[in-house]
């Protein structure tokens, strides 16, 4: 039986590289008659000191938490007349956990992330949300250079 793709999660961070995998993601989906499920994951910033940290205070993280759903209606609105149904879904957390969430929620055929092809040693001090994702997924997983 051929592998059917019917739902697509896109993970988008506002970036141009991950405009550009939607855009991908979105035509896709036209010629396959797919879903696509836009997910944002954005964190609650914690710092730390040699004698604590310091977590963001309630009107920060609500402050947060709005203006990432803000951001998400607006690419959801922005693709609306692209002939795709398009859901968007926010979760806070690491990024890397929130979209193997999402798309297991979305029961997702195909996730497709942006990637930003930083250098060796920034991806060795940074990591790579791309690459935690496409190691530890069990749905197939394209990833998509800015072009």
């Amino acid at each position: 039986m051929p592998y059917a793709v019917r739902t697509i999660l896109v993970a988008v961070d506002f970036s141009e590289t991950s405009d550009h995998a939607l855009d991908l993601a979105l035509d896709l989906a036209k010629t396959l008659g797919a879903t696509v499920h836009v997910a944002h994951i954005y964190q609650i910033p914690v710092y730390g000191f040699p004698d604590g940290a310091f977590l963001a205070g309630p009107e920060v993280a609500a402050r947060l938490a709005q203006a990432s759903q803000r951001g998400l209606d607006e690419v959801v609105a922005r693709h609306a007349d692209r002939g795709v149904t398009i859901i968007g879904h926010l979760r806070e957390g690491p990024a890397h956990e929130g979209i193997l969430e999402a798309a297991e929620e979305a029961k997702a055929d195909l996730l497709v992330l942006g990637t930003h092809g930083r250098g060796v040693i920034a991806h060795a001090l940074l990591g790579s949300v791309s690459e935690k994702v496409v190691r530890t997924s069990k749905t197939p997983v394209l990833t998509v250079r800015k072009p």
